[in-house]
């Protein structure tokens, strides 16, 4: 099988992710922020230039939305220009990509039904921006890319951001009687990241290139 290298193994969806390729056998180097900065390019091409992955799988984020109004420019370091040094490597490389991106691309209209993948985009937030900019530098530089959307992510490391998960926070809350504040004016389908790392896996076996939108 090829070479696998996932960036951000320690969280919530990397952890899965290599959790599932090594039960499939996949040769699977993980690769933490220490060992690989995204928004520098030379980071980027030692590392990975010492690993020669066939497929960079990309989790690394910064996917706070107050954090990302307030710090534009990081945000966009992360989440553009830090894609585009993985897109360029693996373009040099003949390297496969595997980048995630969200449902927040999309405006947050009245559709009644799930997005689809040639539905219009219109983000409304530096962090849906910016994440947009990162799927079109994919999609401009590397030819062969997996460009998967998601939605509301959970799973059992928890987010770093959040310091746990959506569910066991909702539960724990309940169980000390506390007051559930929700917001009200979103639809979302909450993603399981084991489900979203097991459909990812099957991906890569079919090598069908191009734009996924995947949810439980």
């Amino acid at each position: 099988m090829e070479k696998v290298a996932v960036i951000g193994a320690n969280g919530q969806l990397g952890s899965d992710l290599v959790k599932v390729l090594r039960q499939q056998k996949w040769p699977v180097t993980p690769l933490l922020h220490r060992q690989i900065e995204v928004k520098d390019r030379r980071s980027v091409s030692l590392c990975l230039s010492r690993i020669k992955p066939n497929v960079v799988i990309n989790t690394a984020a910064f996917h706070d939305l107050v954090a990302c109004e307030q710090r534009p420019q990081e945000a966009f370091e992360v989440n553009a220009l830090g894609v585009g040094n993985l897109a360029y490597w693996c373009r040099e490389n003949q390297a496969t990509l595997v980048h995630f991106s969200t449902d927040y691309v999309f405006g947050g209209d009245e559709k009644r039904r799930p997005y689809q993948e040639t539905d219009p985009v219109a983000p409304q937030s530096v962090y849906a921006i910016s994440k947009l900019a990162g799927e079109l530098l994919v999609q401009t530089i590397v030819p062969r890319y997996f460009l998967i959307r998601t939605s509301g992510l959970y799973g059992t490391a928890g987010s770093r951001v959040k310091g746990s998960n959506f569910v066991e926070k909702r539960i724990a809350q309940a169980k000390l009687g506390e007051t559930i504040y929700m917001v009200a004016d979103q639809i979302l389908s909450p993603t399981y990241t084991m489900n979203l790392a097991q459909n990812v896996a099957a991906l890569l076996k079919i090598k069908k290139y191009g734009l996924y939108h995947m949810s439980s």
